[in-house]
């Protein structure tokens, strides 16, 4: 959901919403650009100010992936991950030495 589906779906301006919220418009505008991250509280009050109710779950963050289910699995995985390691190209060094130029005086 962007930051400002809420205010479009109601058909409220940015002022008229910093209106309801306590707010000002240009506090609004930056929230819904990114310059600022509104609080939880602030968060609340402004989907509510615009005539709806924030609603915050809780998920596992469990794994897609189920544990192996024996030894020839994991080592399937195993493989796997192996082999996707090999196949990222290296990065050869650079055969000169950089170093900063320290001058005196």
């Amino acid at each position: 959901m962007e930051k400002n589906d809420v205010r479009r779906r109601q058909g409220l301006t940015q002022a008229q919403l910093a209106q309801r919220a306590g707010t000002t418009q240009p506090v609004i505008s930056a929230y819904e650009h990114g310059r600022r991250d509104p609080g939880y509280e602030m968060l609340r009050k402004l989907v509510e100010a615009a005539g709806e109710r924030l609603r915050l779950d809780a998920v596992s963050a469990g794994t897609d992936l189920p544990p192996p289910a024996d030894v020839e699995e994991h080592a399937r995985r195993l493989l796997d991950v192996l082999s996707l390691a090999d196949a990222i190209p290296r990065r050869r060094p650079d055969p000169v030495l950089r170093a900063p130029l320290l001058v005196s005086r």
